[in-house]
């Protein structure tokens, strides 16, 4: 539900963001380092998903807004991108001092706004804090072709610069860890940047910008709320917008890039995932059960790597379900606000768990079974039971399809190139997993795989030194690692004619 209202009561940034200020408070845009109210007259309610009452408003932005927050960034550009890696390096790891010094209060908003349980948002803000660290030392490090003569008496150096006013478009499941996946590198390699947050979780992107507002000059990051089809849009359309990162739907990427088109602006998408998980006779079944609970179902499945599709050799299919079942249901589910023993939040929105539902309600009508779960509890907020599918048959629409829920369906295999062939099926291609004991084919078995990322006996590991990102219909692109820094900047080539008269230029 949208309100309007013909006069908006702003509430500062800072000490009005934490605690939640309540179902009357109304959050800022942040532009030109301060908080700014905008120019347009809605709202729309931020609601805490495990009890599924609204904490806070957020501003629904406008193209005016955009425009506003495009010109802070496009005005801070010169002298930011002036500024040596080193420079910029030390602001970096400036910003994440200051966010490591109010790690719990960041996890706290996460926690309240998304329904991720507090460990779970600890990792992420740490993950926010490593980010920002890693990309500063990376930007003093980066690697290119060598200076040389390459053509005759004459010198050619690459030159990397950066490519100008980026826009990012971040979603609702990881909304501080994504943002600092893109500010880090977009800053780091001398951008400046305009943040989109999803409208249903800025909370902790509003309160990032408004802790690093001593930190980064004025105009460097901003951050404007809103719709998609509104902010988002106005962003990939924009002329002085030089690139747009988005992470989210496959449908946000689409539309994205053919808003982008019309001004040839470069697009960096992280989209959906539908992980397959390759478990053979041969693997470490408790290992798989132990991974599956933790990959399959953190975050309340709420993540575009889940483990979500497990394709298991025949002969050990009922010892892998007889592992796996117990463990699912051992899963704490609850309030976060309960305490750091709740393992399972809510789903981020009412739209979304009904989503999910439809899911199961059409899976059952296949003739898919429940192991556990398939249902949503008679509680408050926004909850679905963690759910095991089985007897699924062949094509099933919850095989194909990202549920973006606590949901893994299980199917067999009993050929190791068919094996291949139905994990490969999916029009994602984002990661997947192998398990085996056998050192051959864990050797083998990634190069067949058409996904960005492949794990041998794991799932859901990340290291920010490694890249992030997938192929076909999830995106291109690559978040975390000095590859992002390539993303977020281009390549000059300056060439030198080192002959010191005309006859030495007519010999070169």
């Amino acid at each position: 539900m949208i309100e309007a209202q013909t006069q908006i009561p702003v509430v500062p940034l800072g000490d009005g963001l934490a605690p939640i200020g309540g179902e009357t408070a109304v959050l800022p845009h942040f532009v030109n380092g301060a908080g700014w109210e905008g120019t347009g007259t809605e709202t729309q309610p931020v609601f805490n998903p495990a009890t599924g009452q609204p904490i806070a408003q957020a501003l629904c932005g406008t193209p005016a807004d955009v425009d506003r927050a495009v010109a802070a960034a496009k005005a801070a550009l010169p002298g930011w991108r002036q500024r040596t890696p080193k420079d910029r390096a030390n602001v970096l790891l400036e910003a994440a001092a200051v966010l490591e010094a109010n790690a719990e209060e960041l996890a706290h908003l996460e926690s309240v706004n998304t329904g991720k349980p507090m460990p779970l948002a600890r990792d992420d803000v740490a993950g926010t804090i490593d980010t920002l660290r890693f990309m500063a030392g990376a930007v003093r490090a980066q690697l290119s072709l060598s200076a040389g003569e390459y053509v005759t008496g004459r010198t050619s150096m690459i030159v990397r610069e950066p490519v100008g006013v980026v826009a990012a478009i971040t979603p609702w499941n990881y909304p501080l860890l994504t943002a600092a996946w893109k500010i880090g590198p977009i800053l780091a390699a001398g951008n400046t940047c305009v943040l989109k947050p999803s409208d249903q979780t800025p909370l902790t992107a509003l309160r990032m910008a408004d802790l690093l507002a001593e930190v980064f000059p004025a105009g460097v990051l901003n951050v404007v709320t809103g719709a998609g089809s509104v902010v988002g849009e106005a962003l990939a359309t924009h002329p002085d917008v030089a690139l747009v990162s988005v992470t989210g739907s496959v449908r946000s990427g689409q539309a994205v890039a053919g808003a982008a088109a019309a001004t040839l602006k470069r697009v960096h998408l992280e989209l959906g995932g539908k992980a397959p998980v390759m478990v053979f006779a041969d693997a470490d079944l408790d290992a798989v059960a132990d991974g599956i609970r933790v990959a399959g179902f953190g975050n309340s499945g709420q993540d575009c790597g889940a483990a979500c599709r497990i394709l298991v050799e025949q002969s050990v299919h009922g010892e892998l379900l007889k592992r796996l079942v117990p463990r699912v249901e051992s899963l704490v589910v609850g309030d976060p606000a309960a305490g750091d023993h709740i393992e399972m939040g809510p789903l981020v929105s009412k739209t979304h768990r009904d989503s999910v539902l439809g899911f199961l309600d059409r899976a059952f009508a296949e003739g898919a079974r429940a192991a556990t779960g398939g249902r949503a509890p008679e509680d408050d907020g926004y909850f679905v039971l963690p759910t095991v599918l089985v007897d699924l048959p062949d094509g099933a629409e919850s095989t194909r399809e990202e549920i973006f829920g606590p949901v893994v369906t299980v199917e067999t295999f009993t050929d190791e190139d068919a094996a291949v062939e139905a994990a490969n099926s999916t029009a994602y291609g984002l990661s997947a997993s192998v398990w085996t004991e056998d050192a051959r084919r864990a050797a083998d078995l990634p190069g067949r795989l058409d996904f960005g990322t492949v794990w041998v006996n794991d799932h859901l590991a990340f290291a920010t030194e490694m890249p992030w990102g997938g192929f076909k219909s999830s995106g291109y692109g690559r978040d975390l690692s000095a590859y992002a820094l390539d993303d977020y900047s281009r390549t000059k080539h300056v060439m030198f004619n080192r002959a010191r008269s005309a006859d030495e230029a007519e010999q070169a």
